[in-house]
């Protein structure tokens, strides 16, 4: 993927996530090659796709400054999720070393919608 369409991308991302989840969402913003979401709990999204690697990404929720928490989403081969049935996608749910099964979709607009609707889901049970 290139520059410009990385941009472009993080920017109807970033649409989606204000518009579509304003409950949730309170701003975005572009740092160098990713798009951060920034919640209103304090804590933040970080979206990031790959220029090298194409189809490579990570939806990161930097929960461990309120909670210690992370949750992410990615499909970096982890050789801890290879007997996973969605691998090379995986899910930290909570921490680093606590991998599970998931799938929020395949195109970048699906998974953030999948994505903010978990998190909604934890902010607001």
């Amino acid at each position: 993927m290139k520059l410009q369409e990385l941009f472009k991308l993080y920017r109807e991302l970033s649409m989606i996530a204000l518009m579509e989840f304003p409950d949730i969402v309170k701003d975005t913003r572009i740092l160098e090659n990713k798009l951060r979401i920034f919640l209103v709990d304090g804590s933040y999204i970080d979206v990031w796709f790959s220029i090298r690697r194409p189809n490579t990404f990570a939806f990161h929720w930097e929960r461990r400054g309120i909670d210690g928490m992370i949750y992410r989403y990615d499909n970096i081969p982890d050789r801890r999720a290879q007997e996973l049935s969605t691998f090379p996608k995986h899910f930290h749910e909570g921490s680093e070393d606590h991998i599970v099964e998931r799938d929020f979709g395949d195109r970048p607009d699906e998974i953030l919608r999948n994505f903010l609707s978990y998190v909604r889901g934890k902010l607001r049970p």
